[in-house]
């Protein structure tokens, strides 16, 4: 099989799409037919992202064999629809660490082990083994960071050398943002200009220029570049700012992207339209009516600013279950610190449809999170847990429900009296040993469902398995008082019988489990359990609708009256033509 290559490297400036052009171009060349996959390669001394900050890095994202990565792993999943292993991500940390062992075991036969040619080549070598395991026909790689930086120039060495001993199997493609300063009002192509030529300085030039810009790149700028770039202007791909990034490959089949690489590799050009695609992104696009989710949590703010990457998947998840409802989603962050200065804030929790807290780590803000649930399940909100969030559920329950006074989970309290939530036996030997590093329960297993159960529901099958990442774990020995006082233990690990899924009858949706869904949730195949919370979600908008307009007619005037009513409707209408276009389809 041959293999061809693609590296994906950044100019000017990091965050500006890499990660989504990767996704896309992936996506374009797999509705041509041809099989495909994706690795990130991270420039960083860590071995993995599982010990970075969220804050600083994003949202570690976790593999179906385990592997802590970064977040644009995610990303390539929930484009290509598909699961990527640990084989496809790699950090300067883990090259380098692999290095070192090949050395210790005289694997190198006493040579001198250099940097260079070395490292690069431990790089090649995982990408082509990444390329064998997939039988992939194309191989894209995101080297991270931006072009200039030392961190990377390893990597960018490796691309060079595979370029050198195979030209017609790779290509390169420079995904670089031209700024449009207000104080000018010009597009400038000069930062551009410049990554390039720090890019030619490395021996590589790239074929293709993603030209990423609040705005659409214009006919000037396109010759400017090509000229100063040294390619063809009709290489330059305009990547103006979209709505969604589920719009990116679309717009890049616009412009003929996935054509033009083919063509340079000569290669046969397939017909692609990306039907389902289309129709998915003309949805996100149409809808009209919104569901208002609050995301409850910590790891937002980095001074002045929101970074909400450290929940990507979990927003993303969201949105997915949201448009196959066909509405629209509006997500919020609520910092759970504030529930603990101020108790009264609770009360703006009535303005969302559903709440939902995801998985996290230590002590700060966790009462304001314990405080958020008791309110959740006291007004009937819909209330969706994962991880931490199912933890902190089941301790609100036991304190507020079971009456174990002082309940905890062991990571906040190790001497509590009431451990409901306590250290796995095999994780309590790493925290002793301090093997932090990739030691969590990590990748995925298997749960066994309850029928008649919201989760039995969703799923419509008795076994399903899902993606971990913990140490901590409902104690088993609290389950029946837990079960006494009407929490349903709907979902179980059939091998160690360990707590996976929570739920608590007569409400609306009161739903928490120790595993992440979100990381199989994907646009064209949203998570069951996200898509059940948005439908609870949504019965809530109704519902608040429907008591709205009785208490209105009760002293309204017929104007208003008519005015209510005619939103009720509206709202109906459109319910009932989705249920209608479902019916004539099927």
């Amino acid at each position: 099989m041959k293999h061809r290559y693609i590296f994906v490297v950044g100019g000017v400036l990091s965050g500006v799409g890499k990660g989504t052009s990767v996704s896309s171009i992936a996506l374009l060349l797999k509705d041509k037919g041809y099989k495909v996959t994706a690795i990130k390669i991270d420039p960083y001394i860590n071995v993995d992202a599982g010990t970075m900050n969220p804050v600083e890095h994003g949202e570690v994202f976790v593999t179906v064999d385990g592997d802590e990565t970064d977040q644009d792993i995610g990303n390539y999943e929930r484009f290509l629809n598909t699961e990527i292993t640990s084989i496809n991500y790699m950090t300067t940390g883990r090259v380098y660490q692999s290095v070192i062992e090949r050395e210790r075991n005289l694997e190198y036969k006493g040579k001198c082990v250099s940097v260079v040619p070395h490292v690069p080549q431990e790089a090649i070598a995982r990408i082509k083994k990444a390329a064998e395991h997939a039988e992939a026909d194309f191989v894209i790689i995101e080297i991270g960071g931006t072009v200039g930086e030392y961190e990377n120039i390893l990597f960018l060495e490796a691309a060079r050398m595979m370029k050198l001993a195979d030209p017609e199997a790779v290509q390169f493609v420079l995904v670089s943002y031209l700024p449009v300063p207000a104080s000018i009002g010009e597009m400038k192509t000069k930062p551009t200009q410049h990554a390039v030529r720090l890019l030619n300085g490395t021996g590589i030039q790239p074929d293709f220029i993603i030209a990423r810009s609040a705005y659409m790149i214009d006919a000037a700028r396109k010759r400017k570049l090509s000229v100063h770039c040294n390619m063809a202007p009709e290489d330059i791909i305009p990547a103006p700012n979209l709505d969604s990034i589920y719009e990116v490959p679309l717009k890049f089949l616009q412009d003929k992207l996935s054509d033009k690489i083919l063509a340079k590799f000569g290669l046969k050009r397939k017909n692609g339209k990306l039907k389902e695609w289309r129709k998915m992104v003309r949805t996100i696009k149409n809808v009209k009516r919104e569901v208002k989710i609050a995301v409850v949590g910590k790891y937002f703010s980095t001074g002045n600013f929101v970074l909400s990457d450290a929940y990507i998947s979990v927003i993303e998840a969201i949105k997915h279950a949201a448009w196959y409802h066909k509405y629209k989603p509006t997500l919020e962050w609520l910092n759970s610190e504030e529930y603990e200065e101020d108790p009264r804030k609770l009360k703006e929790l009535d303005q969302y449809d559903g709440i939902l807290i995801p998985g996290g780590f230590g002590t700060r803000g966790v009462e304001g999170k314990i405080a958020v649930v008791e309110y959740a399940r006291e007004n009937s909100i819909p209330y969706f847990g994962i991880c931490y969030g199912m933890q902190m559920a089941v301790v609100e329950f036991a304190r507020n429900i079971c009456g174990l006074e002082n309940a905890n989970t062991a990571e906040i309290n190790p001497s509590t009296e009431n451990p409901v939530i306590h250290v796995m036996e095999e994780q309590a030997a790493n925290l002793a040993e301090k093997k932090y590093g990739g030691t969590m329960r990590l990748g995925s297993y298997n749960c066994k469902l309850k029928k008649d159960t919201v989760a039995g529901e969703a799923y419509e099958k008795r076994v399903v398995s899902e993606r971990h990442r913990h140490r901590y774990e409902v104690n088993n020995n609290y389950r029946k008082p837990l079960e006494e006082n009407g929490m349903v233990i709907s979902g179980t690990n059939p091998e160690r019988d360990l707590v996976e899924i929570i739920e608590l009858p007569n409400h609306p949706f009161f739903v928490g489990v120790q595993f992440h869904p979100e990381f199989q949730s994907k646009p064209l195949k949203p998570h069951p359990l996200f898509r059940q919370f948005v439908k609870a979600s949504i019965k809530r908008i109704k519902k608040k609708a429907q008591s709205r307009f009785k208490f209105n007619t009760k002293r309204a005037s017929k104007k208003e009256v008519l005015e209510e009513f005619a939103k009720a409707a509206e709202s109906s209408n459109a319910s009932l033509k989705e249920k209608k276009v479902t019916q004539r389809s099927s």
